[in-house]
Order: structure tokens, then C-alpha cells, then sequence
């Protein structure tokens, strides 16, 4: 059973990091595309960062590029996401997602059918 485990999150103040981590089961991520969502509140959930489970290839919405870096372990079947400089408009629940990846990077929520359950992140001013 393909399962995916999100987990990292918290409150951190305005300009700081944090860590997540999409831990995969079930799966090798050797042939999938692993994506990390943003869902703030009220609002719909926005794809930010993706990689290859293949080669490790990125991709990144304009709103995360430069402060957020995804990477992963393909030895521990984990996905991390580095986010620096933090701002209020960062608030939210992150999901992991993972799907089949063909050569398609994709930060549109549709593309994937396997989902983790999210870990809050909250940043205060």
C-alpha cells in the first residue's frame, strides 16, 4: 500500500526555516514525481516544489524559488523541503503527493493520486 507520512511543521517566527519531511512506503520513489503543496487558509491548494524520483531534477513555483529547496533520499524513501526566509504568507498546511513521473514534473494537484495528510505550518509577524 502506497502511503505517504508529512511531518515538520510548527511555528516559527517571520524570516525563519523550517524542515519538512515526506517520509514514502509501500513505494520505491525511484520512478515518481514526489510534490509538496501549500494550502493556506480559505484558499485552494497551490503546488510549490516537485522533484524526480529518477534523477532529482526540481521544479518550483515563482512564489517559493529562491527560499525553498526540495531534495531527497532516495536510501531512506524521503522527501525533505528546506523553507528559509519565512513570511506570514507562508501560513498553511503542506501536503506531500506522489504520482508516476514520465518525465512530467507537475505542481498541479490533479497530477497526483497518492497523498500524505499534511503538517501545519504557522508564521507569525
Amino acid at each position: 500500500e502506497v502511503q505517504l507520512q508529512a511531518s515538520g511543521g510548527g511555528l516559527v517566527q517571520a524570516g525563519g526555516s523550517l524542515k519538512l519531511s515526506c517520509a514514502a512506503s509501500g513505494f520505491r520513489l525511484v520512478g515518481y514525481a514526489i510534490g509538496w503543496f501549500h494550502q493556506a487558509p480559505g484558499k485552494e491548494r497551490e503546488g510549490i516544489a516537485v522533484i524526480s524520483g529518477d534523477d532529482g531534477t526540481t521544479r518550483y513555483a515563482d512564489s517559493v524559488k529562491g527560499r525553498f529547496t526540495i531534495s531527497i533520499d532516495n536510501a531512506k524513501k524521503t522527501v525533505h523541503l528546506q523553507m528559509n526566509s519565512l513570511q506570514p504568507e507562508d501560513t498553511g498546511v503542506y501536503y506531500c503527493a506522489a504520482d508516476y513521473y514520465g518525465g512530467i514534473l507537475s505542481l498541479r494537484a490533479p497530477f497526483y493520486e497518492y497523498w500524505g495528510q499534511g503538517t501545519l505550518v504557522t508564521v507569525s509577524s
